[in-house]
């Protein structure tokens, strides 16, 4: 998939990923490449957040696809929209190169004990 995670905190993941590899048949950014993003980048705050000795598991997620990319790389800034002691929530926002929104996900995961 290519993802390279540029910053990683409990509040804030960014990753980028490339659009080349990453389409489906007619050459358009494929949507599950989408939400494999968004679910990576919003696992990983998760995880952040839990802490030590605790893990994240991923039990929904959600996505809108708003427009297709072709070329470049996409852009992904999950922000935390809860974070609790069994569960965190992230928004995350995929862009283009031009800053246009292609996907708006959320992701929820459960936090346990490892």
């Amino acid at each position: 998939m290519g993802i390279e995670i540029l910053e990683a905190g409990a509040e804030r993941v960014v990753g980028r990923m490339p659009v080349e590899g990453n389409t489906q048949p007619y050459g358009l950014l494929h949507g599950g490449a989408s939400v494999m993003l968004a679910e990576t980048l919003g696992s990983i705050g998760s995880a952040i957040h839990a802490g030590e000795g605790r893990i994240a598991v991923g039990i929904e997620i959600n996505a809108t696809h708003h427009r297709s990319a072709t070329s470049g790389h996409v852009t992904g800034v999950a922000r935390r929209i809860h974070g609790g002691r069994s569960l965190a929530t992230f928004e995350i926002e995929i862009a283009d190169e031009e800053g246009r929104r292609v996907c708006t996900s959320r992701l929820t995961c459960m936090l346990r004990d490892a």
